[in-house]
């Protein structure tokens, strides 16, 4: 049978992917990038905002209409949350709630009465991420989410806090890196909380890894900046952790900031950035930031506008508020008008491109090992453009014959140009 697996929204929803990419083919079955020849597929939906359920829809829609004869299984926090929809959108044979994701393979097998072959049926040594066509690995650590900000539907979605074991996970880790897989990156609901409920946290499982593999790149998802403690910081000394956080900040207003239930204070946030930069000069901060959050006056918009301005970050993420039904947010009073939230959010994108082509500039003659992706760009009969990532998440560009191959490689490279959406890079001969 050919499994084909579709996925919107985080990091998470990628990770989940590859456990089930692995599950069916443990399970004798392949899995296939083209959904259009599919016997199976698998749809890991998002509802963090009411565009991301739409869009969840349509996806499904669509997906059922390129190919009717294949049965379709539905997961993730759109179907959470609106299991009945989502069962009855046409095509649907099956919707996995995320509390029975880790029996989604066995589910669906099951209950759509799918032959299962045994396991010594799959490929020796094939692994779904390089069916999938990758280089680097997404890794779940944990789910859940103790904290509830007002605007955040994805806590409800995803329940309590529920973190692996740190032997599952190097044991994960170690069975990627014999595949050659070259880069991971550890992603939960809420990444800081790691082991609050094993009794461990995530400095000790971030240590862990760095003595219990050999992984060269070890990349962290997004983090809530209250988490972060003095043994966190000290983690950067080695050169595997790579020098790049994201860091949701979701305004610059202290008063705003409050309304959102968030944890983390203007004053104590530019802390954090002061630290990182400390460490390293060059260390890539990236942030999301919700426009237009409900009673946004002109005067918080300023002071948040300022704020970002001020402390700088290498990208922005720029969220529009809209309302999420079964939030504290959206009995809120003193909403926000759409004009208004257009006219803040294209300030701060306007800001948001100055900042990163001020950081892409202070990194230009800087030598980084970059590992380099599978995909690149025809330039003419014998030459291509290969792009790859630094170390602090810098995507670059670099013009090779047709026939040199850098795929999965990590060589150096000197930044010399910045392009529309990529840096121009010279590579060094030299491999790592």
């Amino acid at each position: 049978m050919k499994v084909h697996l579709k996925t919107l929204g985080c990091r998470l929803n990628e990770a989940e992917l590859e456990t089930w990419a692995q599950a069916f083919q443990k399970s004798g079955h392949q899995v296939t990038r083209q959904a259009e020849s599919a016997n199976l597929i698998v749809i890991n939906s998002c509802a963090v905002t009411q565009d991301a359920a739409r869009k969840s829809r349509q996806l499904i829609r669509r997906v059922h209409r390129e190919n009717p004869a294949a049965k379709l299984v539905v997961s993730g926090c759109y179907a959470t949350l609106n299991q009945q929809e989502a069962e009855q959108l046409l095509g649907v044979d099956l919707v996995v709630s995320n509390k029975d994701k880790s029996q989604l393979v066995e589910k669906a097998l099951t209950e759509l009465n799918l032959e299962t072959m045994p396991a010594m049926a799959t490929e020796p040594g094939e692994i779904s991420l390089f069916t999938r066509g990758r280089q680097r690995a997404f890794i779940k650590v944990q789910d859940g989410c103790r904290y509830r900000c007002t605007f955040c539907i994805v806590t409800i979605a995803r329940g309590e806090e529920l973190s692996r074991t740190l032997q599952e996970i190097i044991a994960e880790i170690n069975a990627l890196h014999r595949q050659n897989i070259n880069e991971i990156i550890l992603t939960g609901v809420h990444l800081g909380g790691y082991g609050s409920d094993i009794g461990s946290n995530l400095t000790a499982l971030i240590q862990t890894i760095l003595d219990e593999t050999e992984i060269p790149r070890i990349r962290l998802g997004s983090l809530e900046p209250w988490e972060l403690n003095d043994e966190f910081y000290q983690l950067f000394d080695n050169p595997r952790i790579m020098p790049h956080l994201h860091l949701p900040l979701q305004s610059g207003s202290y008063s705003v900031l409050r309304r959102m239930a968030r944890r983390c204070k203007t004053e104590e946030f530019a802390e954090i950035v002061f630290r990182l930069r400390q460490i390293n000069p060059l260390f890539n901060i990236t942030t999301d930031v919700i426009v237009g959050f409900p009673g946004e006056t002109e005067q918080e918009w300023q002071e948040s506008f300022e704020y970002i301005k001020q402390v700088s970050f290498g990208q922005l993420h720029i969220f529009t508020y809209s309302p999420r039904e079964g939030t504290k947010a959206v009995s809120l009073a003193d909403p926000v008008p759409e004009q208004i939230k257009k006219h803040r959010s294209q300030q701060l994108h306007k800001l948001g491109d100055e900042m990163r082509l001020q950081f892409y500039q202070a990194n230009l003659s800087q030598q980084f090992p970059v590992l380099w992706e599978g995909y690149c760009e025809p330039l003419g009969e014998d030459r291509q453009r290969v792009f790859g990532y630094t170390p602090n998440y810098l995507k670059v560009g670099c013009e090779i014959a047709k026939e040199h191959v850098l795929e999965n490689k990590t060589t150096l490279a000197v930044l010399t140009e910045v392009r529309d959406n990529f840096i121009a890079v010279e590579q060094s001969e030299s491999g790592i």
